[in-house]
């Protein structure tokens, strides 16, 4: 793992402030329309009880702008964050924007990370947000770890997506999407999905394709209605 050198940290300086400025411009520059789904964030904020926000990979701009709308209704809203010092600036801008930040990645310290996702949910009452394909793919693979941490927290998973009007799509596994300046966003919620506590690997399997096939679906309801 890369140390956090004087160099690097003074280059970590002077880029936090670009790309803070890159995505707050994006962000307000961009129409968002009505959430479609919004009853279902209702119904939990009503309730109090904690999810698990689920979003792909390549559609991480403004669903983490809508997870910052969240955290202004009163949601506990956590990140899982690289440990290395690429993971920076992004933690720093999440605790900037009130939410909860957990250093660790699915790849290298995925036990320890389970661990500490465990402990926010069910001490903390921190709702985790989650990218299951993430962090290097394959594209809409649904991870069986996120699944399993529903199933052990008896959190309920929600799918989220967003869709712009204009966008630019990245040559990278995910395909990450930036929405050009002045897009139409369109984001969409899916309702709770919740894990049972006792399922075989087969079951869970099966739950684990069906949870895949609500954050499709999710995808392709922004799709659809950003355009109309």
């Amino acid at each position: 793992m890369r140390q956090m050198t004087p160099a690097r940290r003074f280059s970590y300086f002077l880029l936090k402030p670009i790309f803070t400025a890159f995505i707050s411009l994006l962000w307000a520059s961009c129409r968002v329309k009505p959430v479609i789904g919004e009853e279902h964030i209702a119904d939990i904020l009503k309730s109090g009880q904690t999810i698990i926000p689920c979003y792909w990979h390549q559609r991480q701009i403004f669903c983490i702008y809508y997870m910052f709308q969240l955290v202004k209704k009163g949601l506990k809203i956590g990140f899982l964050i690289s440990p290395s010092v690429d993971g920076e600036i992004p933690a720093n801008f999440v605790k900037q924007r009130g939410a909860h930040v957990v250093r660790g990645s699915h790849t290298h310290t995925g036990a320890r990370a389970m661990r500490d996702l465990f402990q926010l949910i069910n001490k903390e009452k921190v709702s985790p947000v989650n990218t299951p394909d993430g962090p290097s793919g394959p594209i809409y693979n649904f991870k069986a770890g996120t699944v399993m941490l529903a199933q052990l927290t008896q959190t309920p998973i929600v799918p989220i997506s967003y869709a712009a009007d204009k966008a630019i799509h990245l040559k990278t596994w995910d395909r990450f999407i930036i929405p050009k300046p002045f897009s139409r966003i369109q984001i969409v919620v899916g309702p709770p999905i919740y894990v049972a506590k006792k399922l075989n690997a087969e079951a869970l399997e099966t739950q684990r394709i069906e949870i895949e096939k609500a954050m499709l679906a999710t995808d392709a309801m922004a799709e659809k209605y950003v355009h109309q």
